[in-house]
């Protein structure tokens, strides 16, 4: 036998009873002592003396492990050590052919103390309640719950109370409650300016926003707009009725010069009309040539016609000068129909920024009092508790701030306050602060 093969036969027992022992040893630990591997931990398996065979392997979803030269091995719910001791019972029956350094090719016998397999990455926790970040976390060894609420941003005062941030949602709230103010202050002059119309002033009545919270510059701006377009209104009803007027005036100057026309066209056919007898008497008696009679007939046509002509021009006119009448008369009636309607309008939408008004009023009153209750109490210990998967599924486990976490649990963190004590200071109706 060669001494080489002889070697590689002694190698091939030694690690056979390592094996064994390390088997053995195994069965002697508590179970319950070993940290056991879920899906979502990452282990480092290295082989002395063969680099190639070096490969960070996450637990997949199904538990297992994929590593070369071995295919698929079960890993959750096992040790690290017994992982290690799956792959060195199955590697130590393996011959590698590694490369050495002087390029030559040798046969490398894998011993079970070459084999190791280290949690590089463990599942991560998650905390959850109320802190500023919840969510996940990595895991580092011998990490405390106050460790985890610190990577979560801290204990979170507005998540104990309610689901947004109270001091941010004030600031909404009241930007909110301004803006509806400068609405209900617009709404109050359209319908103060509205009115004005109606009564045929060009006021606005300046007490129609008073009782509004807003500067005085912002309702000053207010009014000057509405007035502006009270002024513009009025003046472009008066040109319009001014248009209907003379409208009617210059129609009625031409009827008359039209009616004048007709009267002397019935004058010049009557005349034609007369010559055109006379001119057929003298013709029956033989005095006359018939030239003079066709003339004379000519005459009277062409004087009809221009009298229809006249009469239908006249008749045109008067039509016309009705037409506008019957506007002028409808003008009034027809802007104070509108004017009605706009007012309506103008009514309705001030009653619902109003009802807005005092929706937005109330949540500002009660979110007042809930940063009020933030800002001066103070949060009792916080209640944490550790949920931990065991053999027969989740465990709670009450918990204080240096408790140590294992991988993969799920921390959550109640904050308790006091009853609100005090006074309470609301916004009113008109804006002002109030005190309860």
């Amino acid at each position: 036998m060669s001494p080489h093969l002889f070697l590689s036969l002694g190698r091939l027992v030694r690690a056979q009873c390592l094996i064994a022992v390390a088997a053995m040893l195994l069965s002697v630990l508590p179970a319950s002592a070993a940290y056991r591997l879920e899906v979502g931990d990452v282990l480092e398996i290295s082989v002395a003396r063969v680099p190639e065979l070096q490969h960070r392997v996450p637990v997949q979803l199904d538990g297992t492990i994929s590593f070369p030269a071995l295919g698929t091995i079960m890993a959750a719910g096992l040790s690290p050590l017994e992982v290690q001791a799956k792959i060195q019972a199955t590697l130590a029956t393996r011959v590698f052919r590694v490369r050495m350094p002087d390029g030559r090719e040798d046969s490398i016998i894998i011993e079970p103390n070459d084999v190791t397999a280290t949690v590089v990455e463990y599942r991560p926790i998650y905390v959850n309640g109320d802190v500023s970040k919840p969510g996940e976390h990595p895991y580092r060894p011998q990490m405390t719950v106050r460790q985890a609420v610190t990577l979560s941003g801290g204990y979170d005062m507005a998540h104990a109370t309610a689901s947004s941030n109270p001091f941010l949602e004030v600031a909404d709230l009241r930007s909110e409650y301004e803006t509806l103010w400068a609405d209900v202050a617009k709404a109050e002059m359209q319908v103060a300016r509205l009115h004005a119309e109606l009564d045929g002033k060009q006021d606005l009545d300046q007490n129609a926003a008073a009782d509004s919270p807003l500067p005085r510059s912002a309702v000053a701006e207010i009014v000057r707009l509405e007035t502006e377009e009270l002024k513009t209104r009025l003046a472009d009803y008066q040109r319009e009725k001014a248009y209907l007027q003379r409208s009617i005036e210059q129609t009625s100057a031409e009827i008359g010069v039209l009616a004048e026309q007709e009267s002397k066209e019935e004058q010049g056919t009557e005349a034609d009309a007369d010559e055109l007898k006379r001119a057929t008497d003298l013709y029956s008696k033989g005095t006359l040539t018939s030239t003079r009679v066709t003339d004379a007939r000519r005459a009277v046509l062409l004087s009809s016609t221009r009298k229809l002509q006249i009469t239908a021009q006249l008749m045109q006119a008067r039509k016309q000068q009705d037409d506008f009448a019957r506007q002028l008369e409808r003008l009034d009636d027809q802007r104070r129909i509108k004017l009605l309607d706009e007012l309506q309008d103008a009514n309705v939408k001030l009653a619902q920024t109003r009802a807005k008004l005092d929706g937005v009023r109330q949540k500002l009153d009660f979110t007042s009092q809930m940063r009020s209750q933030l800002t001066r109490e103070a949060p009792t210990s916080p209640q944490i508790t550790v949920m931990r998967k065991g053999e027969k599924g989740w465990d709670r486990m009450p918990a204080n701030e240096d408790f140590e976490l294992q991988p993969g649990d799920v921390i959550e963190v109640a904050l308790r306050f006091d009853q609100l004590a005090g006074p309470v200071t609301r916004l009113g109706n008109n804006g002002v602060k109030v005190s309860q």
